[in-house]
């Protein structure tokens, strides 16, 4: 009960004040819409940037724990999409869309600040190496597919051009790149730029927080909730399930297997909406996905932390 009240709860209450903020005091729309733009635009990439260009690559980019970590998510992303398409018979963009839903674990916004609370900061060094690789990943993958699905007579190669173009735009990815090239480059960074740097990446896990409790507020729980009960057992037990059973296989260490398995644990993340709404397709269904799967993530994260230890 300790874990639940000490490291999940403050969480979660953090998204609750704007869930409240949202539901019960009237705030707009634009308020949280801009938060979250700040956040995920501006600030998240920051706080990438500033984690990769620290990170000790020796030391935490162990292949092994990559290894079950994507394979995980992979496994995840199948199961979204052969889900959606041959049991819950939805069009094949909308299967993509729920593909990336069930692949994309919430690991910034909630994973990362659990962690914390859990471990302590040290034990983050783990977690933004899996988030190195994560977003490109899963976007990687999923607007692949989507361009297949979608393509309609459309050449390999301006289908990889579009690809190229729609991962380059992308703040997060940015934020890791630079983050990647400084790390490599071995120089020191100023203070004061160091200082701005901590100022901005400190903001941005409350921002995002607060912002996704109101987001959340706005939207009502519909959609095919058997769709979207199974993106959420694929997100919440399969992915973790898959990451936790191969972190003890291939031997990883303790901190490797509790960061990567919380990383896993997590709900789909907001980026699974803003995904299915770049293309239009299965808005809704990701939508209730990331409200379901957040809510449920409150005990689902408790029994991994259990697990865990």
């Amino acid at each position: 009960m300790s874990v639940l009240i000490e490291v999940i709860l403050p969480v979660f209450l953090v998204i609750g004040f704007g869930f409240g903020a949202r539901r019960f005091l009237g705030a707009s729309d634009a308020l949280f819409e801009g938060a979250m733009g700040f956040a995920t635009g501006f600030a998240f990439p920051v706080l990438l940037f500033r984690g990769i260009s620290r990170l000790n690559l020796g030391e935490t980019f162990d292949p092994f724990m990559l290894t079950a970590f994507y394979t995980g998510v992979v496994a995840g992303f199948f199961a979204g999409l052969l889900g959606a398409r041959l049991i819950f018979r939805r069009p094949w963009p909308d299967s993509v869309a729920v593909a990336f839903a069930a692949a994309f674990s919430n690991g910034g916004l909630l994973g990362l600040p659990i962690t914390e609370r859990a471990y302590g900061s040290e034990a983050l060094a783990y977690n933004f190496a899996i988030i190195a690789f994560h977003a490109p990943f899963v976007y990687l993958i999923s607007t692949t597919a989507m361009e297949i699905v979608r393509a309609g007579g459309r050449s390999l190669a301006a289908t990889v051009a579009q690809v190229g173009r729609s991962m380059s735009r992308n703040p997060m990815l940015i934020g890791i790149a630079l983050g990647a090239l400084w790390n490599v480059s071995g120089l020191a960074m100023p203070g004061a730029l160091a200082s701005a740097v901590d100022l901005v990446a400190g903001a941005a896990i409350p921002t995002a927080l607060f912002a996704l409790g109101g987001i959340l507020a706005a939207y009502k729980p519909e959609g095919d909730m058997r769709l979207v009960i199974w993106v959420t057992g694929v997100s919440l037990l399969l992915h973790p399930a898959i990451t936790w059973g191969l972190g003890h296989a291939f031997a990883i260490s303790e901190g490797a297997i509790r960061s990567s398995v919380l990383m896993a644990a997590m709900a789909p993340g907001v980026n699974a909406y803003v995904f299915a709404s770049m293309y239009g397709v299965a808005k809704r269904v990701t939508a209730t996905a990331v409200l379901v799967g957040t809510a449920a993530s409150i005990l689902t994260a408790w029994g991994w932390l259990t697990v865990l230890g």
